[in-house]
């Protein structure tokens, strides 16, 4: 097993193989994440996650344990296969971005469509559309009456916990989210962590 450490308000891109697993970890509890996933076809990402094509594909707003995330073509990218959170996830809200902060008049702020790009570069990858709408693992934005989105803060604890294998080669970004004016994450901005488990191995 890999474990790449995300320190908080940044992202980290990994590359695993069809059948590996990557874990993202809560370290300290109660810190949103976004995570992106793209087919792994070489220096340009083409082919990737879509929060809309999985939401048609499964018939609800975030898989549970044992269905797939599918990709722009409707093809599963990645499947759930275990959550030790409380099981509060997203896949409404898209990343932050610079717009979103200059609302919020904190021009400059560090953002998670930043941060994508930010780690892509770092791995020597480059993506040229816009920012996909990522999975907010640990992310509270439950849907009320009317269809009122309502902006909770993580309830996930420290070492929580979720685990997808993938079911093509892909790259993985996570970005803890640096989101601290609007109070999705608890107690300020901690790190996440990216475990990843090679196809046919144990996780430790």
């Amino acid at each position: 097993m890999n474990r790449t450490q995300v320190p908080s308000g940044t992202a980290r891109a990994v590359r695993v193989a069809a059948g590996d697993l990557v874990r993202v970890v809560d370290v300290e509890g109660g810190q949103v994440g976004d995570v992106f996933a793209f087919t792994d076809t070489g220096a340009e990402l083409a082919e990737q996650h879509s929060a809309a094509h999985t939401r048609a594909g499964i018939d609800r707003l975030f898989p549970v344990v044992g269905e797939s995330f599918l990709t722009d073509l409707r093809r599963p990218i990645l499947t759930l296969v275990e959550d030790t959170s409380p099981g509060e996830h997203d896949m409404l809200v898209p990343a932050c971005d610079p717009a979103r902060y200059a609302a919020l008049g904190a021009p400059g702020h560090r953002s998670c469509a930043g941060n994508l790009r930010e780690a892509l570069g770092e791995a020597g990858l480059g993506f040229p559309g816009p920012t996909p709408q990522p999975i907010n693992v640990f992310m509270r934005v439950p849907v009320g009456e009317g269809g009122h989105l309502s902006w909770l803060t993580a309830s996930s604890r420290p070492g929580d916990a979720v685990t997808l294998r993938a079911e093509l080669d892909c790259v993985v970004v996570v970005s803890a989210c640096p989101q601290d004016l609007v109070r999705i994450s608890d107690a300020g901005l901690t790190p996440l962590a990216i475990e990843t488990i090679p196809f046919g191995g144990t996780p430790s």
